[in-house]
């Protein structure tokens, strides 16, 4: 199914991402994990058993974990 980026996950728990910023397109929305670019940094998420619907859509909720920073 060709769903054209649409949002297929949810990320929750990063202070730095607000509204749809947490809504995002995963390749494989099967992955235990996800790392989200930000500025100078990373936000990394760990997949929950838990979905939740968005404007009818059941997205996989991924919780947010820690942040790494990009190496200069």
């Amino acid at each position: 199914m060709n769903d054209n980026g649409a949002p297929n996950v949810f990320l929750t728990g990063a202070p730095a991402l607000t509204g749809a910023e947490r809504l995002r397109h995963v390749t494989d929305v099967e992955a235990a994990k996800v790392k989200v670019p930000l500025g100078n940094r990373y936000e990394h998420f760990e997949a929950s058993s838990e979905t939740t619907l968005v404007d009818d859509r059941e997205l996989r909720v991924f919780v947010w974990t820690h942040s790494t920073y990009v190496a200069e």
